[in-house]
């Protein structure tokens, strides 16, 4: 086992860094070192050379070259097994570097800022530390390399107790080595390939994230399954507050349901089952947009998922208390909130901090992955058609604009029935539109008539139309583009309705 002799040390987060550089010391290891990190060894009192002073070249470029030198790297790099690697060593004066500790710049903290600047972005890519790493850890027989500070305790006490780190150390500090480095320019890669707009695709599609936590199973017992979480936002990245653990069903139908209340300004509820909304509503409390969700479908809403876009109040509490509900969702809950539901000890209760919503879409099919940019194309009244005769009135306005934004959430063929504010039905993924309609209908269960209705995608025929006006919608809007559009709109004047073209659709499948 290689004795540790020599160690470079060159990180950006300092968490630990004085106590393992102690603990080396102590064994009689010489440490190497630059600039911030340099400085922090010598205030704390141990003795460092520099990096400087071991290639004998000055750091220069505003720190951009430190590590990027022949006499750093060829001591890290060279072998110790073979000969004609350790006879230039000598032949050159180089000292070997037996433990590289390296972390990189914070990247994807400085990605996180808002309104960050690319130069910003651009200076904090790292360059020398990648560099050392995987140097490091393609010699990682030899030399041992570090990126995690959480290894720190553990290395110095493998070394204390045996004098050297094992061969399975080494090699487990490889494999983390190239995991950060792999991570860290997927983060670069994602975030570059975001500027100067969102919507090309990439040439090349990176997804490197870590594993949050196992799962028990996927959406059936028979299936493994586990989260993967980037960045600090979305139901990914929630804090569990309270309940069991979750399920990869409950995380479906969790981000089904917060990506939902995300669309509205006002205080909304979701209620979501089986990815599909069966209750929604926004008013000027959070409690009755609860109240007025939970009455379009009582029955489904049993054992369903929530979310709401405001923090958890004690008077919603009390509402959702009432009934078995399986994960709530928010950006908080009060302490209140928290009291009442802690009686429900199963309750999932989950913390999300917003965002996140403007990320591609990533699905897999045999053989490769599809992506498209998010459906977040807002709808404006001023560049819709009204196609007919009567047009909407200002409380169907209100109407059609709230339909709108939850029939984007609803899987295709998709109808939704709608109140200012409320969802009354939905009609969810039936092969045929006409279907849709007639679901929805059957399982409303608040009164239709003077409803409105909204279709992720045109009416084919007037069948559809005409089967949601026999139930009372006096309001219809859809995206237009039939060839039997014509038809549909004289449909719709025969039966005195008014209907709005969008001129872009929103299937979700």
């Amino acid at each position: 086992m290689p004795k540790i002799e020599r160690a470079l040390l060159s990180v950006t987060d300092k968490t630990g860094l004085i106590d393992f550089a102690k603990g080396l010391a102590t064994l009689g290891v010489e440490l190497v070192s630059t600039g911030g990190t340099a400085k922090a060894l010598r205030e704390a009192g141990l003795a460092v050379l520099e990096v400087s002073d071991l290639t004998g070249f000055p750091e220069m470029l505003d720190g951009r070259v430190k590590t990027i030198h022949p006499r750093v790297a060829a001591g890290v790099l060279a072998m110790r097994a073979n000969p004609a690697h350790m006879a230039s060593l000598a032949e050159h004066g180089i000292p070997r570097i037996d433990m590289v500790v390296v972390n990189l710049y914070a990247f994807e903290k400085t990605a996180a800022k808002p309104g960050v600047h690319l130069e910003e972005l651009i200076e904090n890519i790292d360059i020398g530390g990648p560099t050392m790493i995987r140097a490091a850890a393609k010699n990682y027989q030899d030399v041992a390399v570090v990126t995690n500070a959480a290894d720190y305790p553990v290395l110095l006490d493998e070394l204390t107790t045996s004098g050297a780190l094992s061969p399975a150390t080494h090699w487990r500090l490889a494999q983390a080595a190239f995991s950060t480095t792999a991570a860290y320019d997927a983060a670069i890669t994602r975030t570059l390939e975001q500027i100067p707009t969102p919507v090309p695709m990439p040439s090349r599609l990176v997804i490197n994230v870590a594993k949050k936590m196992p799962l028990r199973y996927g959406e059936n017992p028979h299936q493994s399954a586990a989260l993967y979480a980037a960045g600090a936002h979305g139901i990914a990245n929630a804090t569990q507050l309270q309940g069991k653990e979750l399920s990869y069903n409950n995380l479906v139908d969790l981000d089904a349901a917060w990506q939902l209340v995300a669309e509205f300004d006002l205080p909304a509820s979701a209620i979501i089952k089986h990815t599909n909304p069966c209750g929604c509503a926004t008013a000027a409390t959070l409690a009755d947009s609860y109240r007025q969700a939970f009455a379009a479908d009582p029955i489904s809403a049993f054992g369903g998922v929530l979310a709401f876009n405001r923090e958890l109040d004690a008077d919603t509490a009390a509402e959702i208390a009432k009934t078995f509900i399986e994960a709530i969702a928010a950006p908080s809950y009060s302490p209140e909130a928290l009291s009442l539901l802690a009686a429900k000890k199963n309750l999932r209760l989950l913390a999300v901090a917003p965002g996140g919503l403007d990320e591609p879409v990533v699905k897999t099919i045999t053989g490769g992955y599809l992506v498209q940019s998010a459906d977040r194309k807002p709808l404006i009244r001023a560049e819709a058609r009204v196609a007919t005769t009567l047009a909407p009135t200002a409380e169907q306005w209100d109407a059609l604009e709230f339909a709108w934004r939850v029939v984007k959430h609803v899987k295709s063929n998709a109808i939704v029935y709608a109140r200012p504010g409320q969802l009354i039905a939905a009609g969810a993924g039936q092969m045929s539109r006409v279907d849709s309609v007639k679901f929805g209908a059957a399982k409303a269960i608040l009164p239709l008539a003077g409803c409105v209705v909204a279709s992720d995608a045109f009416f084919p025929f007037p069948d559809g139309l005409e089967a949601a006006a026999s139930h009372g919608a006096r309001a219809f809007i859809q995206p237009g583009g039939s060839v039997k559009d014509e038809e549909v709109i004289a449909a719709a004047n025969r039966l005195g309705v008014a209907m709005v073209l969008t001129g872009f659709r929103h299937f979700r499948h």
